[in-house]
């Protein structure tokens, strides 16, 4: 296993702060974003997918799940529905029992198989590049649609989940809670084609270092950036021990990670102790 890459972080210094114009905050949330990308190179998303069928089913399911949990689970359930015609003529009944372990799977099923009847019967099949018409899809909202074309088809695209909405509030680049209000305030202050990068690079800070019960400030990279510093842990050998995945020197969420990620892929021992049931390996915030 790479080791971990964690930097030694010198706790910034108390001095009493100016009220911040816009332009000092602008400034500010960049040299974040920069820190961010030295920091996670390799960000990148971390569900396992092969095409933007299986990227838009693996998003629909992470929902109230770790992307470990719906990693573990996918592969069988595209074996058995490798496009969106297999899936829209699954039997309820089977798709549920497949898609069991990621949790609320009746509602997620439904979901699928609403999806998959809506591209096979209006998009050819295909799942479409436009944000406008992957949101009239049944259980896709701009979150979903957001993943989808940043990742699949390479449009620029904000994805605030539950980790960007906690952290771009810390950072100072919002005070709103509505995801679309969070999405619309972060668009504004980076550059579109920054969009989509940015939300992987918050998105891991969020799951391995600003955590939302135990932020580990001491080990932040962006600690002297942050508004919130102090939030959490600042003692650096106590907020170490407070880091997750591969910079705590364990394995991230997927099975089949980026060549160039610096971790090991998740284990599939611990499912395969349990009878084929997805063990709890990662925990949500």
């Amino acid at each position: 296993m790479a080791e971990s890459k964690v930097r030694k972080v010198a706790a910034p210094k108390a001095k009493p702060r100016k009220p911040e114009t816009h332009l000092g905050m602008v400034r500010r949330a960049r040299k974040i974003n920069r820190e961010l990308a030295e920091l996670y190179p390799y960000a990148h998303p971390e569900l396992d997918f092969d095409n933007p069928f299986q990227l838009l089913v693996a998003t629909v399911l992470s929902a109230q799940t770790t992307d470990l949990r719906v990693n573990q689970t996918t592969p069988a359930l595209f074996a058995k529905y490798p496009t969106p015609e297999d899936m829209a003529a699954a039997v309820p009944e089977e798709l549920e029992e497949l898609i069991r372990p990621t949790g609320f799977f009746r509602n997620k099923a439904k979901a699928l198989l609403g999806l998959s009847a809506a591209l096979r019967d209006d998009f050819g099949g295909e799942v479409p590049g436009r944000l406008e018409d992957l949101v009239t899809l049944p259980g896709v909202g701009r979150k979903t649609a957001n993943v989808v074309l940043g990742n699949a088809f390479g449009v620029p695209g904000i994805t605030v989940d539950t980790h960007f909405g906690r952290l771009a509030r810390r950072f100072g680049w919002t005070a709103e809670d509505d995801p679309e209000k969070v999405e619309a305030a972060v668009a504004a202050i980076f550059p579109k084609s920054e969009w989509t990068m940015l939300s992987h690079r918050v998105v891991f800070h969020g799951r391995r270092v600003c955590h939302s019960q135990k932020p580990a400030c001491g080990a932040c990279a962006v600690a002297s950036l942050c508004p919130a510093y102090g939030t959490g842990e600042k003692d650096p050998e106590k907020a170490a021990k407070l880091l997750k995945y591969e910079l705590a020197g364990k394995p991230g969420q997927r099975l089949r990670p980026p060549a160039d990620f610096p971790g090991e892929a998740a284990a599939l021992a611990e499912a395969a102790a349990h009878g084929g049931e997805v063990a709890d390996l990662a925990v949500a915030e």
